[in-house]
């Protein structure tokens, strides 16, 4: 089940976000997850969260300020298992387009959105990390036009 989150959800999301992180990034020092885990917090009382739930226990979310997605974090245990996308969909379902940023050595997080009608639109360099990203945007046309090239 999918549902918005609640106040309650905050710690468990959070838990979520920062191991997901670590693990998804090596290439970025664990200690910048760790150092911004207290205002990521804050943010998700402020931001439009969904969790994804099954059995009482919430497994991912997405995060979204507007069109942007701040991020799809699904933890370890159930990644692979068509949560991230169930996500994705759910919010697809409620905006006209989205957006993105993704670190470009986040392979597996690139060819994630690639597959689901993401475009690259341009490459940035992240200036907390110095990491080079990708700024990717999703509109339904375009996710219709891959549909029906198959």
């Amino acid at each position: 089940m999918i549902r918005r989150m609640q106040k309650t959800d905050r710690e468990r999301v959070a838990d979520i976000w920062i191991h997901t992180n670590i693990k998804a990034h090596s290439f970025i020092p664990e200690q910048y997850w760790r150092d911004h885990l207290e205002t990521v917090k804050e943010m998700l009382l402020q931001a439009e969260v969904y969790v994804h739930e099954e059995e009482n226990e919430i497994q991912g979310f997405v995060g979204l300020t507007g069109d942007y997605i701040a991020g799809i974090f699904v933890c370890s245990e159930a990644q692979s298992c068509g949560i991230g996308r169930q996500l994705l969909e759910f919010v697809k379902e409620r905006k006209k387009q989205l957006y993105l940023s993704v670190y470009q050595k986040n392979v597996r997080a690139v060819k994630f959105y690639k597959r689901e009608g993401f475009e690259i639109q341009c490459e940035d360099i992240d200036e907390d990390t110095g990491e080079k990203e990708y700024s990717m945007v999703w509109k339904p046309e375009k996710a219709i036009n891959k549909f029906s090239e198959l």
